[in-house]
């Protein structure tokens, strides 16, 4: 029987990488356990935002009185696949001054004099913040091992670096969410034409998301090689299906309520006696 918000089964279960996890299994098109349609999705979506945005709300207000609670959020993805859908009809939904959203480009001639992990730590969300990485510090493990930018001895430092680098964030109170929105070439190659033939979406074209396009098999090895060695207990990757986008939408939204529930946030009481402040508005 589905649950309230029409999952069958939590996404924080079904979507998880574990240890026998192969990439190539996964069915871009499918709805892992939700059982409704689109029209169905679209009202849960509307629904749950209200869940997420008071659960966000007491996010920022426990910092306001001492908390060091966060969220990051890691969005990692083949060109095409929703990032921006996530950002706008997920994290769209909540207080904007809760948030704190990095889209990571590529390096620049600073950042590249530094460890690939400086320009990342100055990103993190601050206490109370919901973060949201648009692509992130798996790039340096992902179009470094497809382009050979990196040897296996660098990669493979890097793998732990990153490893040791979550379980210190959440040590320290920010609970890390690791999605990948997993589309179809065939389903890349319908969005990126529609791009084209559309005035209004043309700007979204970037040539060399056709060129990164050319290596699609490296990527999803490069990909099952970054699951097999950074999702961790404490740290998970959850793949998403993604071709239909508001699935996907669903699903992260889903991933986002249940690590903030499982933080037992509470509404602040407040630095004041509640008695002694009543009296004086009465009297004012």
């Amino acid at each position: 029987m589905a649950s309230k918000h029409g999952f069958k089964k939590s996404p924080r279960t079904l979507l998880a990488v574990g240890q026998d996890f192969v990439l190539d299994r996964v069915d871009t098109s499918a709805a892992p356990g939700f059982s409704g349609k689109k029209r169905d999705a679209e009202q849960v979506l509307s629904e749950r935002a209200r869940q997420l945005g008071v659960l966000q709300e007491q996010l920022f207000a426990e910092s306001k009185f001492g908390s060091t609670k966060s969220v990051l959020l890691v969005l990692q993805a083949m060109d095409t696949a929703g990032k921006g859908g996530i950002v706008s009809h997920v994290v769209g939904a909540v207080d904007p001054q809760g948030v704190q959203l990095h889209a990571f480009k590529a390096p620049t001639d600073e950042e590249k004099q530094h460890d690939f992990l400086w320009r990342i730590t100055k990103e993190l969300p601050r206490e109370g913040m919901l973060g949201v990485f648009d692509r992130s510090h798996y790039e340096d493990v992902l179009i470094h091992r497809v382009h050979d930018w990196a040897d296996e001895t660098e990669l493979e430092r890097r793998y732990q670096a990153i490893n040791d680098f979550e379980a210190g964030l959440v040590a320290n109170g920010t609970a890390v969410i690791k999605v990948m929105l997993h589309i179809s070439p065939e389903t890349q190659k319908e969005r990126l034409s529609a791009r084209l033939a559309d005035p209004v979406k043309r700007w979204k074209y970037s040539t060399g998301d056709l060129t990164e396009r050319g290596f699609w098999p490296q990527y999803m090895e490069a990909y099952q090689k970054a699951f097999d060695k950074t999702s961790t207990e404490v740290a998970p990757w959850y793949v998403v299906p993604a071709d239909k986008k508001w699935y996907a939408r669903l699903a992260v939204q889903e991933l986002l309520i249940d690590a903030l529930e499982n933080m037992k946030l509470r509404w602040p009481e407040g630095d004041f006696d509640l008695a002694t402040e009543k009296k004086r508005l009465a009297a004012s």
